[in-house]
């Protein structure tokens, strides 16, 4: 791979755009579960009402291996069309909806499955044109998901307020059309597609290998951990009464403010001191957060803190995870490998928010789901780290 250029760096550039209208729409998720809860479905549970924002998470992750395929094999032109139109189409369908189907099948199901189809892409090809800069240019990528997740939350809000739902919903769509059209002019490939018949051997491949299942164990794990904070921060803090309604909207964009440089950091020294090991520093911070600061948190001052300290540690489980499988994967490969990872963290994405909404339901309450967050964070980088354990040894000052 080049490692730079002008094509190269326009790559990153449309790959931005796609993290910014993916994973930066996905991160203002708790935005829309208030306004729900609170708005056209109050009728409904949240552990109902959090199947439309767990659908967006679930398909950004199921398809990956149909999307990886069809990259692998045909190329990203056809792909990033589809998505697009799939993902804008989806939103305003979404704001002209007032029955509980509705939303579901627009915001849930139709924009998910094409702002999948885009960001898969994006991810993909970026491993393409970089190698000795891949962190960072991974790095790069995910902090469009932390701006798209600072501009969301609180442009929605105060759109929500000012014209109501459906302008705010359909001003969201026009933004995203705005930066897909840029994705689609710039997102491509640096070498030609090379359509080959699918075999039976091809397909297990990955799973032959210690240290890919490794990986994906680890990566099945961390979601069940990773979107209880990034779904329920604001709601968590009013529901415990010691932030005002106002002041938890804001949390959402503190932790994408400081996630922002948590990924951007995080991509740059890990092409430093390796891949796995940010990762699974970030990994067990991010669990150690969880249950030492947001458990205890009971004054809005240290919301604040939860906010600002989870996002800037947490920004490497979306910045690195790209970076992970191209570490251990041949090339050819990377469009249905990074597909596998994205569908077996897609169970966690899926019935995370409805586990969640269970649990509140429980007396073990608020305390019960944030150690149900910790936990699973701790346990899915565990995973990870047997995964460079497998490939280094016991080799701590190992670069990997």
């Amino acid at each position: 791979p080049p490692d730079g250029g002008a094509n190269a760096w326009l790559c990153v550039l449309g790959a931005w755009c796609a993290s910014f209208v993916g994973y930066g729409w996905i991160n203002s998720i708790g935005t829309w579960q208030e306004y729900y809860q609170n708005g056209p479905l109050a009728e409904y549970s949240p552990s109902q009402i959090s199947w439309i924002t767990s659908l967006q998470v679930f398909f950004m992750s199921v398809l990956g291996p149909v999307t990886g395929q069809i990259y692998d094999r045909y190329g990203i032109t056809y792909l990033v069309r589809v998505g697009s139109a799939m993902h804008v189409v989806g939103l305003m369908m979404a704001s002209l909806s007032d029955k509980y189907y509705q939303f579901l099948l627009s915001q849930g199901v139709c924009s998910s499955i094409g702002v999948a189809m885009v960001f898969v892409c994006g991810l993909s090809c970026i491993s393409d044109w970089f190698d000795k800069k891949r962190g960072l240019a991974f790095g790069v990528l995910a902090t469009g998901s932390s701006v798209g997740g600072v501009v969301f939350p609180i442009m929605s809000s105060n759109l929500i307020r000012v014209l109501g739902y459906g302008w705010a919903m359909r001003i969201d769509a026009f933004l995203i059309l705005a930066l897909l059209v840029v994705a689609n002019f710039t997102l491509r490939t640096r070498r030609p597609p090379r359509p080959v018949k699918l075999t039976a051997a091809s397909l297990k491949k990955p799973f032959t290998e210690l240290s890919f299942n490794l990986l994906v164990l680890g990566l099945f794990l961390m979601p069940f951990g990773m979107y209880v904070p990034i779904t329920y921060l604001p709601v968590a803090a009013t529901g415990e009464g010691y932030v005002s309604p106002g002041m938890a909207i804001n949390l959402v964009a503190f932790y994408n403010a400081t996630s922002l440089f948590g990924r951007l950091g995080s991509g740059w020294l890990s092409d430093r001191y390796g891949k796995y090991n940010i990762y699974i520093l970030c990994g067990y911070l991010s669990g150690i957060l969880v249950l030492a600061l947001w458990i205890p948190a009971r004054t809005e001052a240290a919301a604040i803190a939860f906010a600002l300290s989870f996002g800037l540690v947490s920004g490497a489980y979306i910045s690195l995870m790209g970076a992970l499988v191209p570490a251990i994967s041949p090339m050819e490969e990377i469009g249905y490998r990074n597909g596998i990872m994205f569908l077996c963290s897609a169970v966690g994405g899926l019935i995370t928010s409805p586990i969640a909404g269970l649990i509140l339901e429980t007396p073990a309450g608020w305390n019960g789901l944030k150690l149900f967050a910790g936990v699973f964070l701790l346990a899915g980088t565990t995973g990870v780290v047997f995964a460079r354990v497998s490939r280094t040894g016991f080799k701590l000052k190992a670069v990997f």
